[in-house]
């Protein structure tokens, strides 16, 4: 079954609650890799429909970031989804989902501003209000989104509530790479000796979790350790952080709900990774 491709947000409503059955949901960005593609296998398993979204979504990015050079391959990507078959692929443009006179924004207090949203400052109104414009769109039962992203989840979980939407979001685990790395579209930017230094992201997360197994509880003692170890391989640091994944606040001691996040730069490239501490 070849995917229907929808362009128009009219076209698309059209088709909202035409099927019985559950209506499952994945928003990407597109030039898919196989954790996109994991989400959708997720969502073709546990639902009737599935339609997954690929646009570029400028109002994410900050004027000195890479929006233009973003990658981009829709044939690509519409092979890879028509091999799981998709039912649909909403696929609109900057005009269809942004209109001239279009001037309206969704904001999400508190949790969008540490993290990524204090070095991105426009970051996160721009995914809640495009992930608020295409639930809207699509109307899905559940919305599937990887927990690479975990800030990304939170967020939205929080506009969903706030907002009284009846989407549910299903995160997903972190899929990676044999050697760790967490699978990112911009992993496509590395040079083979960036490549093998952007593993000091997984490598800082074992590191932080082998010390929290021999017992230290303090994250300064651990954020000390893997600085050294980020830093001796070529990366540059925008955050290293330890909050709790239920709110994303800060925590002074590591327990079972606290999460590493860090965010550094390869060269040119910012790749981020988290998890969980405690197993």
């Amino acid at each position: 079954m070849k995917p229907e491709i929808i362009t128009s947000i009219s076209a698309m409503k059209k088709l909202t609650g035409k099927h019985a059955g559950l209506t499952g949901f994945v928003p990407t960005m597109g030039f898919l890799q196989e954790g996109h593609l994991s989400l959708v296998r997720l969502a073709k398993k546990q639902c009737d429909v599935v339609v997954v979204s690929i646009y570029v979504n400028p109002t994410q990015f900050s004027p000195s970031e890479d929006l233009a050079s973003y990658p981009r391959d829709f044939e690509r990507d519409y092979a890879l989804l028509a091999e799981l078959e998709v039912d649909y692929i909403f696929f609109p443009d900057n005009n269809e989902m942004y209109p001239p006179d279009y001037n309206t924004w969704v904001e999400v207090k508190g949790i969008s501003e540490v993290l990524c949203g204090r070095s991105r400052p426009s970051h996160f109104r721009g995914v809640t209000t495009i992930v608020l414009k295409l639930v809207n769109i699509v109307q899905p039962d559940y919305m599937y989104m990887g927990e690479k992203d975990f800030q990304q989840i939170t967020v939205l979980k929080k506009m969903l509530k706030d907002l009284n939407s009846d989407t549910i979001i299903v995160p997903c685990p972190i899929v990676r790479e044999p050697d760790g790395l967490a699978l990112s579209s911009r992993n496509k930017y590395l040079d083979e000796k960036q490549r093998q230094d952007a593993l000091c992201l997984s490598k800082a997360v074992k590191l932080a979790r082998q010390s929290v197994a021999q017992g230290c509880r303090n994250p300064e003692v651990i954020l000390n350790i893997i600085t050294q170890f980020i830093t001796a391989a070529h990366g540059k640091i925008d955050y290293i952080e330890f909050r709790q994944s239920n709110d994303l606040s800060a925590t002074e001691i590591i327990d079972k709900e606290t999460r590493i996040f860090l965010a550094i730069y390869i060269g040119k490239t910012r790749l981020i990774d988290n998890a969980i501490l405690l197993q």
